[in-house]
Formats: C-alpha cells, sequence, structure tokens
C-alpha cells in the first residue's frame, strides 16, 4: 500500500509540473499571425484540413506571430511538410531570452538541418549541422526546448539533432537574409511550397537532467 501510495503521489507531482500546450494556429485563419513583409513572397492560406500553407518566394515567404512569445524555458512542436521545391520548409525563428535563432530544415540545395546562426557562424558554417535526406510529400516533426544556458533541436526525435550550450549571446539571425521579419517567432520557406500543422507552445514548468548544462552537473 504505502508502494501505491508513493506512485501515486509521484504521478500527481509530475502531473501538476507538467503545462498543458498552446495551439499557436486555430486551423481556421491566421489569427494571431501577419504575413511577413517579405520580398516578392507567395501566398499564406489556411487550408480546409486546418493546416498553414506557405506558397514559393522569390526567395521567401513567411509568417511572423503577434502575440507576445516566452524567451525561455518553453517547447515548440510542429509538423511540416515540403510539397514542393527543393529548399527548406521550416525555417524556425524563435527567441532565446535576450537573443534569437533560426533553426533550419532543408535548406542549402534541400537537405541541410542546423542553426543559424551559433557564434555568428550560419547553419552552413556551423558544427550543429547535418545533411540528411528529406523527401517532399512527407510529414516530419520538429521539437524545440529552451532552456536556461540549453537549446535542443530534435527532427522526428531522432533523424536530427542537436544541443548547443551557452548564453544567449551565442546565437543571432542570419544576416542580410530579412529572416528577422519573421520574429520574434515565425516560420518561413526559401522558394519551396510547404504546409505547417499542430504548432504547439508549451511553458516547460520542471528542467530534466538534459534541460541543464552538462557543465552545471
Amino acid at each position: 500500500m504505502k508502494k501505491i501510495l508513493l506512485t501515486l503521489a509521484f504521478l500527481v507531482a509530475v502531473s501538476t509540473a507538467t503545462a498543458d500546450p498552446t495551439q499557436l494556429f486555430n486551423g481556421r485563419d491566421l489569427t494571431g499571425w501577419k504575413v511577413a513583409d517579405l520580398f516578392e513572397s507567395g501566398k499564406v492560406e489556411v487550408l480546409p484540413d486546418g493546416s498553414v500553407e506557405c506558397g514559393f518566394g522569390n526567395p521567401m515567404t513567411g509568417i511572423a506571430y503577434t502575440n507576445t512569445p516566452p524567451r525561455m524555458n518553453y517547447e515548440l512542436s510542429l509538423q511540416a511538410v515540403r510539397v514542393q521545391g527543393a529548399d527548406f520548409f521550416i525555417a524556425l525563428t524563435l527567441p532565446i531570452e535576450t537573443n534569437y535563432c533560426t533553426i533550419i530544415i532543408g535548406g542549402w540545395g534541400g537537405s541541410l538541418c542546423g542553426i543559424s546562426s551559433v557564434d555568428y557562424m550560419d547553419a552552413s558554417e556551423n558544427q550543429w549541422s547535418e545533411s540528411i535526406n528529406l523527401e517532399n510529400e512527407r510529414w516530419y516533426t520538429l521539437r524545440v526546448r529552451v532552456t536556461p544556458g540549453v537549446l535542443q533541436v530534435f527532427l522526428d526525435e531522432t533523424l536530427f539533432t542537436a544541443r548547443v550550450e551557452g548564453p544567449p549571446s551565442r546565437f543571432s539571425l542570419r544576416s542580410g537574409s530579412d529572416i528577422d521579419k519573421t520574429g520574434p517567432l515565425g516560420l518561413a520557406t526559401y522558394r519551396t511550397k510547404a504546409r505547417w500543422r499542430n504548432f504547439t507552445l508549451t511553458p516547460i514548468t520542471e528542467l530534466g537532467p538534459k534541460d541543464k548544462p552538462m557543465l552545471d552537473e
């Protein structure tokens, strides 16, 4: 009986420490978002199935969140598919306390996944990038966690992962790209048609072991 009570107490503690996710797309329209002011951007619309379709831009099309996002201790999750094209179908710009960065999926010819920028090096230059064979018309799930001193990225959990430790000053947006127009939280594509759905924001109320810098352990 004592063991059962301890187990129940543990489950209650875990449940109260886990916040519910907030859906960032309402499935009907772009309420809470605006089309980013990008040069020769494509059409953005909400489809009958509730997904957001971002059309071809010359070079980019994107959207920016109009509400105030958190800057620390949060997780973003998003499903995305590259419908047509051969470049990035996710450029997720997000805040990291005082700074920003962009998670790139499928850039530089269609396969590069990484972070722009770390130590002022973009995703094609820094050590946290990887070339992945990404298929058109296949849905992928991107998950990003931002905690003090740690940024974690997961594409389909294990297909591509990255972990960067350090202060917010390590992160910046790629200069000359206009990606800042999708900030403070936003999405973009590059000469590519994509669809996005199930975009959620979850506050992190309790840090797990991997949410903390290894140097602190």
